[in-house]
């Protein structure tokens, strides 16, 4: 675990429902629990401020840091995307976003293309992205101010249930995914018992609950949230997702208590 991401998963799972912020030196105490050094905590707080994600400000003679609009914004959607599925049947419609961005603006396409991917979209052909969520209008507002970027949008159904699968099947790597589900499916499962049964206390419970935020967090960027209909046989996602679920609500308790020990 990177200590920048431990930062961001710190503030998004706990400091932010404790006002937002924290003194450098609990930052610090937070930090060593995963033998992170405090030189390092604090020239990742520091730059983390310069980028922005950060404020900091005088308490006396210590510096606390607290989020900036920006990583509140993060962190929600963040949020959002790691916790919560699409409800409901799908309605059989495809939203189809095809875009043109000039060579020049190498950068900027590539940006365009991250938030695709975030936002569930899968690469169909070469600039024509699709996803069975109607999440085009976040795309259009957010590079609005680009005159650089052409976006045009198609809402589309197929000639059936088998072309959809297949379309599916070439837009994401959802064999890869369903593989690597499992894995974490194998490494946490077995762990429940001794959740339920409070074998993992304080400062443990602290570094098992991070543990799992890191291991589950990157799937968002890689799992669209297809609806059954256009996922392959065997699919392990969902009963994945609610053993991270079940997990990060029985370590909740001790590695919170751990946390408000810390800090205070």
């Amino acid at each position: 675990m990177k200590p920048r991401s431990l930062v961001f998963d710190l503030f998004g799972d706990y400091l932010r429902y404790r006002s937002g912020a924290v003194r450098l030196r609990s930052l610090i105490a937070l930090m060593d629990c995963f033998d992170v050094p405090e030189a390092t905590v604090r020239v990742v707080a520091a730059r983390m401020r310069k980028e922005g994600w950060l404020d900091g400000r005088r308490e006396g003679r210590e510096t606390a840091y607290a989020l900036t609009g920006d990583a509140w914004r993060l962190l929600d959607e963040g949020r959002s995307r790691i916790f919560t599925r699409e409800p409901g049947p799908w309605d059989g419609q495809w939203h189809m976003v095809i875009y043109s961005v000039p060579e020049a603006e190498r950068a900027l396409r590539e940006q365009l293309r991250k938030r695709l991917s975030w936002l569930g979209f899968g690469l169909l052909s070469a600039s024509t992205w699709i996803s069975p969520h109607n999440r085009v209008t976040q795309i259009r507002e957010e590079f609005a101010e680009h005159s650089a970027i052409r976006i045009d949008v198609l809402h589309a159904t197929s000639e059936g249930a088998e072309a959809d699968r297949d379309m599916a099947a070439r837009s994401w790597d959802l064999v890869g995914l369903n593989k690597d589900y499992g894995e974490l499916l194998d490494r946490y499962r077995p762990r429940l018992a001794a959740y339920r049964a409070g074998e993992v206390r304080g400062r443990e419970a602290l570094i098992e609950r991070m543990r799992l935020i890191h291991d589950y967090r990157l799937f968002p960027f890689r799992d669209p949230d297809l609806p059954p209909e256009l996922l392959p046989e065997g699919w392990t996602g969902r009963a994945a997702h609610e053993v991270f679920l079940q997990a990060h609500g029985l370590l909740r308790s001790d590695a919170e208590s751990y946390v408000d020990r810390l800090i205070e």
